[in-house]
């Protein structure tokens, strides 16, 4: 016998369910580089995903080849894994030459598509060939702005459909820019992903008639179906966390991240980038927002 009584077996029993039961009650620490599922989508992303489409991707192309591959390379050294592009930026060409040296399974790529004319097949196969990628991590209707969109944009989520039965495609969702549109995500089977507007101040966020401009009044609906849709099991990502570049003080940057995690509750954001500076405070904000 080894001298561990009953008694001591039952004593330790005890002691261990009492540090299981109270391990919960420990809030583990969320950070920007932290990876989360998006819903049913079930790829993992980093938090903070790096964007590419500030100006329609002029801020970023303007840095030319060699500084944005630079650029790309300090925020995967720094934890990002998430990159976002769309087939209507200047930089999808730009972001799949930055990220050669790194291995694919490493990072997550999104992309959009503009769902005007043209064959959907075709387009995707000079989607992959532009962006050189052998596929796309999650492919999004680009710019849906009307309430119509799910009819219009039949044939298109027919092709990402075959694509993904065929794993060019990983996992599928839209990008709202409007109340008219973001109305018809709630319950719908079809969506994965849904890229919505968010800041503290409807600062290029969605109103009741499509525009690019500001819409306080639109706040709390657009936040209702960000709940909505995550009930749905959709994964929310979120863009104009820095009001489309007017949020010139720091501690709107700040709020904006804040409201968008802490009331929102998304589960992403993008921010397009310019410099380490501005990578480093994104992921800064990001985590005080987390706390």
């Amino acid at each position: 016998m080894n001298g561990y009584s009953r008694r001591d077996f039952l004593k330790t029993g005890i002691a261990v369910g009492t540090i299981a039961t109270a391990a919960p009650l420990v809030a583990e620490k969320r950070t920007a580089l932290d990876k989360v599922t998006l819903g049913k989508s079930g790829v993992q992303v980093t938090r903070l995903a790096f964007g590419t489409g500030s100006f329609n991707g002029h801020v970023q192309y303007s840095l030319g080849q060699k500084d944005f591959s630079k650029l790309v390379a300090y925020a995967y050294e720094r934890g990002i894994r998430f990159f976002e592009t769309a087939e209507s930026y200047m930089t999808p060409a730009m972001l799949g030459e930055a990220l050669k040296p790194y291995p694919r399974d490493s990072y997550v790529l999104m992309t959009k598509v503009t769902t005007n004319s043209g064959d959907p097949h075709q387009r995707f196969e000079d989607m992959l060939r532009t962006h050189k990628m052998e596929y796309f991590d999650i492919m999004l209707l680009h710019w849906q702005h009307e309430g119509n969109w799910v009819s219009d944009t039949k044939n298109w989520q027919d092709a990402i459909d075959h694509l993904q039965s065929k794993k060019t495609i990983l996992s599928r969702g839209a990008s709202f820019h409007g109340l008219p549109a973001l109305r018809q995500a709630p319950g719908n089977p079809w969506l994965q992903v849904a890229m919505i507007r968010m800041n503290h101040k409807g600062t290029r966020m969605d109103g009741n008639v499509y525009n690019e401009g500001n819409n306080p009044d639109g706040i709390q609906e657009v936040v209702k179906h960000v709940h909505q849709v995550q009930k749905d099991g959709m994964g929310v990502i979120s863009m104009k966390l820095v009001g489309d570049g007017t949020f010139t003080q720091h501690e709107d940057r700040v709020a904006a991240m804040r409201f968008a995690f802490q009331t929102a509750k998304i589960d992403c954001a993008t921010v397009g980038f310019k410099s380490n500076q501005e990578i480093d405070e994104a992921i800064d904000n990001m985590n005080l927002a987390l706390t």
